[in-house]
């Protein structure tokens, strides 16, 4: 190889190859002397042609020292240092390895290979400080295949004696996590020395192996601090932390590299006091703190929300003088907006001088997490440069918030600007396709996900299946759940809740035992899920009998919402008397949800004794909710008590409680459509009104006749709605039939219980239009087909 053409051209202006210009003579003792004193890449140049004009250059040391101190200034580019290396004549082992090593320090081991290969071809003395920076190259490349080469040239070359050649060896090889030969190596080593050993501690611990790691531990002549750091890490990691805590307190000598290795894992695990007070321990121990513990500190102070705290460690860091670094005012700025003091959080993101990406994400997530979506979205708008972490953010506060169309518009304008999703990006659109029922979208993120080959992982194949069955989909639900390369018991929950909310209570409760089956243990949830199928379908029975495997089997103490299923799937089947009982004997208060499903029982069953008791105690205990008010009115209402009807409205109308309008929403087309009761604002109002005409001629046809007896009881779900025929959910129908091409599902999310009227007809427009309807209402979905629904009258 032609040594000339191994590097780049010199940025240095002067040439090497100069004439002589002077007879000033030098010697070894004058260019000591004259390197001593050398400050800049100037006066280098002088020395350096001083040498080459005089013929000094040929002597051995001479270039060698020069080579040296050009390799070892900052102020020296290492291409002008090659450049030096190539006017050297026969360049010896100790010139090559010099340039080698130089070219290893600045990251370019490709080169430091390269200049092997050349002193190969040359004939160059290879000695035992050759190979380990050739091994040392491969490692920076992680290139176990070379690294296994320079090994082969070691064993013909009889270097394998050399501990330190032996040394990178092993560390070669567990840095390419080839344990099996890093051990061969240390166990057939004659000579092992501090290195050595660390080496093959270091490379145990990073695969992770914990018994082999302490083993050799054990087996160290001498436990030295850095092998006793990489213990704690390795025992953190793998979770055991008394172990961890019981080999520093045994350490007789302990650095800041030991502290903080210990409360890192501390805050990696949840154990967030324990971090804080370890670290109150290392302060009064008199070890000095360094960036990296500060910043494991301020996050454990952020999960606990112990601002003051957290400010405390923030005076220690002005004091100690590093509160200029970007990485801490990354973490302060978190741990302020976290804790919820976003003013302290803006001040320091002002005044810093050093901002990055995470800076900007931190502020915007600060502003989030206080409600301040205006502030976070004005601040995403000002960022220089927006990552996925950015989008993602501004996208799951939006989400977060409830702010679903937003969410959605700022998803596709990510798009737009050629942004790729991550899976956490996904997790938050889909949400938001969820609540708005919009299921292309929906479907669309799903095809994507499938051509970029994202990972669905448990957390978005959970959305996945979770968005599927909320839209009624229940086939696409089921085909991405069988898919899951893993499934955690949440993905089993959204499962069976799902099915159970789209009447298919039968394959629900089937689920539930297959999930017993696959060895997942059942939580608090699975059984809101399996209580609630049981509710859906009045399976009182079943209900009781898991209610009560719960403690007995699982160990599982049911909460408030268990007791709440319970309540509510006994009311529904008519046993109000022992729903009341079953509230009387709860272990805990009960709250206004469990109340307020006994009052909605006994509105149904016509019991106005139990409801009226009921319903003046939910009045009490929440005056503002419209919907108590209005229950209580509808059961006096149906007994034809209207004095108390009217105190009823009268005390609403005094307290300013508003009942909530009916809101039907579907999607056509892409675009999410929302109708109000009574609406007359749409766009394509005639053509709806035209539609509402047909098909009240068809029903009518069919027999069907206004229930009018439901204007009196539920006309609170539809106030300002001038007739049945106009409320929300029948406008959402109209405008599917003329929008919706068929056999495409016309489905639609209603924000309150469908009304029996409404129930009825959408029974009968699915026969007359022969259209399947779907319509999912505050408790479940009705999947109208053929005149019939999936709740089979059950609701």
């Amino acid at each position: 190889m032609n040594w000339t053409k191994v590097c780049a051209l010199s940025p240095f202006k002067s040439n090497l190859v100069q004439k002589p210009t002077s007879k000033t003579t030098i010697n070894l003792s004058i260019l000591e002397g004259l390197l001593l004193k050398c400050q800049n890449s100037k006066h280098f140049g002088q020395i350096l042609s001083q040498i080459i004009s005089t013929g000094f250059i040929k002597d051995t040391y001479a270039a060698s020292r020069i080579l040296k101190f050009s390799t070892d200034s900052l102020f020296i580019h290492v291409n002008y240092s090659h450049k030096i290396f190539d006017y050297i004549e026969n360049p010896n082992g100790f010139i090559c390895n010099t340039m080698m090593r130089a070219y290893l320090q600045q990251n370019q081991p490709q080169n430091t290979i390269l200049l092997y290969k050349s002193m190969l071809k040359n004939d160059v003395c290879i000695d035992n400080y050759t190979f380990p920076l050739l091994v040392q190259a491969s490692t920076v490349r992680l290139s176990e295949i070379e690294g296994k080469e320079f090994h082969n040239h070691v064993i013909k070359t009889a270097f394998t004696s050399d501990v330190y050649v032996k040394n990178t060896l092993i560390h070669m090889y567990a840095v390419c996590e080839n344990m099996v030969d890093a051990r061969k190596l240390f166990d057939e080593s004659p000579v092992l020395d501090s290195v050595s050993w660390n080496s093959i501690l270091a490379g145990y611990v990073q695969v992770g192996n914990v018994e082999e790691a302490k083993v050799i531990f054990d087996k160290m002549p001498m436990k030295n601090v850095i092998a006793s750091n990489s213990m704690i890490v390795l025992l953190g990691r793998s979770g055991r932390m008394t172990e961890a805590c019981q080999l520093l307190d045994e350490m007789k000598e302990k650095d800041v590299v030991s502290w903080t290795a210990l409360i890192s894992c501390y805050e990696q695990h949840g154990m967030y006091k324990q971090a804080l007070d370890l670290f109150m321990q290392m302060c009064a121990n008199g070890t000095s703190i360094d960036e990296v513990v500060v910043i494991s500190v301020l996050s454990a102070c952020a999960h606990l929300l112990v601002v003051q705290t957290g400010e405390s460690v923030h005076g220690l860091v002005i004091r100690v003088g590093f509160e200029s670094y970007v990485n801490l005012q990354n973490a302060l700025i978190h741990m302020y907006s976290t804790c919820g003091d976003v003013t302290a959080a803006q001040i320091l993101f002002d005044t810093s001088s050093h901002l990055d990406q995470i800076s900007w994400n931190s502020m915007i997530s600060g502003y989030l997490k206080c409600g301040s979506l205006e502030k976070a979205r004005e601040l995403f708008d000002c960022m220089p440069e927006k990552d996925v972490v950015s989008w993602t953010t501004m996208i799951s506060g939006y989400a977060q918030h409830d702010y679903f169309s937003e969410t959605l518009a700022l998803f596709q304008e990510m798009l737009h600007e050629d942004n790729k999703p991550d899976e956490t990006t996904l997790v938050s659109v889909l949400s938001a396709c969820t609540h708005l029922s919009a299921l292309d979208q929906g479907k669309w993120i799903h095809a994507y996900i499938r051509k970029n080959g994202l990972k669905v992982n448990i957390i978005l194949g959970t959305t996945l299946v979770d968005m599927y069955l909320k839209c009624g989909c229940v086939e696409n639900a089921l085909e991405v759940f069988n898919g899951m390369e893993e499934k955690g018991v949440s993905s089993w929950n959204a499962l069976i809740l799902g099915l159970a909310m789209n009447g298919q209570v039968e394959k629900s409760l089937a689920v539930s035992q297959e999930m017993k089956e696959c060895g997942v243990t059942p939580n608090e949830v699975t059984f809101v899920a399996i209580l609630g199928a049981c509710r859906h379908m009045g399976l009182v029975d079943e209900g009781r009998s898991y209610f009560d495997s719960m403690t007995r089997y699982y160990n599982v103490e049911p909460n408030i919402k268990h007791y709440g299923c319970m309540v509510d799937l006994l009311g529904r089947a008519g046993l109000l008397k022992e729903a009341e009982t079953l509230i009387d004997s709860m272990p805990m208060a009960p709250d206004v949800a469990t109340w307020g499903a006994l009052l909605g029982a006994c509105r149904k069953h016509g019991n106005s004794e139990i409801g009226e008791r009921v319903g003046r105690k939910l009045i009490e205990l929440q005056p503002d909710h419209d919907g108590f008010h209005v229950l209580l009115s509808n059961i006096f209402a149906s007994k034809g008590n209207w004095d108390s009807v009217l105190d009823i409205r009268g005390a609403m109308s005094r307290q300013g409680v508003v009942k909530v309008p009916g809101c039907s929403m579907i999607e056509s087309n892409g675009a999410v459509q929302e109708f109000l009761a009574g609406d007359k604002s749409h766009p394509q109002i005639n053509e709806i009104e035209t539609m509402l005409a047909e098909m009240e001629k068809r029903l009518k046809i069919m027999g069907y006749a206004p229930g009018t007896d439901e204007v009196l009881l539920d006309i609170d779900e539809e106030e300002k709605e001038s007739t049945l025929f106009r409320h929300s959910e029948k406008l959402a129908i109209a405008y599917g039939l003329i929008s919706i091409t068929p056999p495409t599902p016309i489905r639609i999310i209603k924000n309150l219980r469908i009304c029996s009227d409404c129930h009825t007809a959408a029974k009968l427009i699915s026969k007359a239009f022969n259209r399947e309807i779907v319509i999912r209402d505050r408790h479940r979905f009705h999947h109208f087909k053929d005149g019939s629904c999936s709740c089979m009258e059950f609701w």
